[in-house]
């Protein structure tokens, strides 16, 4: 089998795809998944080098989420809504190759107007960025909301996700042609280029003076966002793809009556168990309205070449949902 498999920790550059990989035997609760397409994440560069906070044992498969079929080799516990062939996607440790092991409550069936490329990016992605919005920020209609990175996996689904929801939104990016992305298949209002000196005076502009009631960040931007918040605005903290961890003035949270708000989806499974299909049923009904879609980056890489897809990656050069094609079926909607 083929497999991303992680021996010690380096940097992926340095690690070879392993085409004699072992296959992955389900546990208690699990299915046999034959993947078709990986969802690409930039924490998977920081995995490989154990600089993530998700640190599974030695030697282990890189990659997590994915969309394919239940094996035809799977066992069907009791209780199992699947059965061999069915189309799911999901999240597991190792989904960078030929088969996974997932845990039944770890994944759900892929809605039939999606190829297993655009279900590939669902699962992490989509519900961070819904949750963050409408559970922690609680975020209104008329509301004006900033996303930094905006043309990224998360900032775009956010995007989206914001405009349904009634905001008016302005994409933050690093350059002009990633937020012509954010507005081209996002539907950003507005954007601003965060490389440039002073571009909070222009949120501060496009709001009116008044600044921005929620801000989105997934890159470690906060400190400067402050600078263009509104009055008793909320400030989401998705991540760290900058690579710094940010030290926040506490004073300025004080002063403007702001809140701080962390968003971490994974915990949901184990901390809030019941919210999480009511999220799913919303972000599902909403794929199937047509109302948000899941975008991709234009290159769909192999298997082979997925150490060139992380440096994409590391390097932002990618927009949208980075996706692996781990294999093509001749009848599947690809």
């Amino acid at each position: 089998m083929r497999g991303f498999v992680v021996s010690e920790l380096k940097h992926h550059s340095k690690i070879p795809l392993s085409t004699s990989a072992p296959e992955p035997k389900p546990g208690p609760g699990q299915v046999l998944v034959d993947v078709y397409s990986a969802g690409l994440n930039f924490f998977d560069t920081l995995q490989t080098q154990g600089k993530y906070q998700s640190k599974p044992p030695l030697p282990f498969v890189l990659g997590t989420e994915f969309a394919g079929r239940i094996s035809k080799d799977s066992p069907i516990v009791k209780g199992c809504p699947y059965k061999p062939g069915d189309r799911v996607f999901g999240a597991a440790q190792g989904t960078y190759a030929d088969k996974v092991a997932a845990n039944v409550e770890q994944i759900l069936p892929l809605p039939d107007n999606m190829t297993y490329d655009q279900g590939a990016g669902l699962f992490i992605t989509w519900p961070t960025s819904y949750e963050a919005l409408v559970g922690r920020a609680e975020l209104k209609p008329g509301e004006w909301v900033l996303v930094t990175a905006a043309a990224g996996g998360v900032g775009i689904a956010a995007v989206q996700l914001a405009k349904v929801l009634g905001a008016k939104v302005i994409a933050a990016a690093g350059s002009d042609s990633k937020i012509d992305i954010a507005k081209r298949y996002g539907g950003a209002d507005f954007g601003v280029n965060y490389s440039k000196p002073g571009w909070q005076k222009e949120v501060l502009k496009l709001t009116g003076g008044k600044g921005a009631d929620v801000i989105y960040d997934p890159v470690g931007l906060i400190n400067d966002s402050l600078k263009c918040i509104a009055w008793k605005g909320r400030v989401l903290v998705i991540g760290f793809a900058s690579g710094t961890i940010e030290q926040v003035p506490m004073n300025l949270v004080l002063l403007k009556n702001i809140s701080l708000v962390g968003l971490h989806w994974g915990p949901y499974a184990k901390f809030e168990q019941d919210r999480v299909p009511v999220i799913w049923k919303a972000l599902l009904d909403l794929f199937a309205s047509g109302k948000t879609v899941p975008v991709m980056y234009k290159h769909i890489y192999t298997l082979e070449k997925l150490s060139e897809a992380l440096a994409a990656i590391e390097r932002r050069e990618t927009w949208g949902k980075a996706i692996v094609r781990i294999r093509d079926e001749p009848n599947a909607k690809l």
